[in-house]
């Protein structure tokens, strides 16, 4: 396996060497899953690749099924220890999108009945035809 890339300024990249403490939930060769200091839901996780991967968008593709194993353990894990109903995943990416740590990580946030969490619905589209042509555009930049 290649050396992973580190940033000995990252917060994360200090939590998974050791150099700050966490209450670890899970870990393997390459992720590392702790709980959030500032939780949106008891057992709220957050799930990092061992390597320094500013956002999705830098994260190796090959290593996504390590990545997504290791999230369905996670969330399981926590369903069956907080009794929860179910869980978002969420991955905040570049400053716009709320992303706060420039190291790519998942959010698992374990979700009850009630609890009042929202992800808030601001907008839609005004015809199905502005959806097609908008999907249109974007599958020329996917190619």
């Amino acid at each position: 396996m290649p050396a992973r890339p580190m940033d000995n300024d990252c917060i994360f990249c200090k939590i998974i060497s050791g150099v700050i403490d966490s209450a670890c939930v899970y870990e393997d060769d390459d992720v590392y899953a702790f709980l959030d200091i500032n939780p949106l839901a008891r057992g709220h996780t957050l799930l990092v690749p061992k390597g320094h991967y500013p956002t999705l968008l830098d994260f190796p593709p090959e290593d996504g099924r390590a990545l997504t194993g290791a999230m369905r353990r996670t969330a399981d894990a926590l369903m069956r220890e907080t009794g929860c109903g179910g869980f978002n995943c969420i991955s905040n990416n570049f400053g716009a999108a709320g992303q706060v740590v420039f190291h790519s990580h998942w959010h698992i946030i374990p979700r009850f009945d009630g609890d009042g969490l929202m992800i808030a619905r601001p907008g839609k589209y005004k015809d199905n035809e502005e959806m097609r042509q908008l999907a249109k555009s974007i599958r020329k930049h996917s190619a």
